[in-house]
């Protein structure tokens, strides 16, 4: 089975010269990511441990829109690493042009825009934001998206701009909610499942249960997204820096999803990476070669 982590956030350590944005190592500790840097060399080797062919580099929002880091790890692993950038999304002019240069960056297989802090979470609302669909849709450049409260705000998005490719992360499940307080996340984001363009990840499930592992008790929201919106939109992932805090190996992500909660062999195949390679058109190679 070809495997592919939909999220991964690889950063370097803070200095005067890279700085961080202001309150961001606040937000790290709420939210449990480790504050140590987190180099690409040290997720490929959690990868190759646990047998994970690709990865898709989520830029960290801590560092601001800048995407050198994950860019260098493509260029030294190609074939292991992806990214779905971040852009100015309050700064129209300059965002545009990034997008016509992602555009022809075959490292860039799309962008990840946030709505779940203080800073942005108006900006899919108050018109801030209102520039980056029509251009995306026309760049053909899928999205990722964190926006927690406004589904039905994505959903009116999805139908104004049924070429653009909207990808939902986490379920759609509001940080820090766990056990079945996630339900009503999850069945808020399924029922966006009437809009062929828009696609999930099932990503970073073990941090919303606070049963021991596999999490058990939350597999039926899983097994809910995946029976409405099908498993060629649905991608499993990660967040791998929040979930090692959480005592949890990569293997235990994976083997959560394929051998302790009940989906076929084909689903699997379609949830573990053939779906979020089709998504993004980044063709699955032999890994043998």
């Amino acid at each position: 089975m070809f495997v592919v982590d939909s999220q991964v956030h690889i950063w370097k350590e803070e200095t005067p010269d890279r700085p961080w944005v202001p309150g961001a190592r606040e937000r790290i500790r709420l939210n449990g990511h480790r504050e140590d840097p987190f180099s690409y060399e040290e997720c490929l080797a959690l990868m190759d441990e646990a047998g994970v062919n690709r990865a898709l580099i989520l830029p960290p929002s801590w560092e601001g829109d800048r995407i050198d880091y994950a860019l260098e790890a493509c260029e030294a692993y190609p074939e292991r690493f992806g990214i779905m950038a971040r852009i100015p999304q309050n700064k129209p002019g300059e965002g545009k042009a990034m997008l016509k240069d992602f555009a022809q960056n075959p490292y860039v297989k799309g962008t990840r825009l946030t709505f779940h802090r203080p800073i942005d979470r108006n900006w899919m609302i108050d018109g801030t934001n209102d520039w980056y669909w029509p251009i995306a849709e026309e760049l053909n450049i899928p999205t990722m998206v964190h926006a927690p409260i406004w589904k039905a705000e994505l959903g009116a998005i999805a139908e104004r701009h049924r070429g653009l490719k909207i990808i939902i992360d986490h379920m759609g499940i509001m940080a820090r909610c766990v056990d079945d307080a996630i339900g009503y996340w999850v069945q808020e984001t399924a029922d966006l499942h009437r809009h062929p363009n828009i696609y999930v990840k099932v990503s970073a499930i073990p941090g919303y249960s606070t049963q021991p592992f596999p999490n058990l008790n939350i597999e039926k929201y899983v097994r809910e997204m995946v029976d409405k919106m099908g498993p060629e939109r649905c991608f499993w992932g990660t967040d791998i820096t929040r979930l090692l805090g959480h005592g949890l190996s990569y293997v235990e992500t994976i083997e959560q999803f394929t051998k302790h909660f009940d989906f076929t062999a084909e689903e699997l195949e379609w949830i573990m990476g053939r779906g979020i390679c089709e998504c993004l058109d980044w063709p699955i190679t032999d890994p043998s070669k």
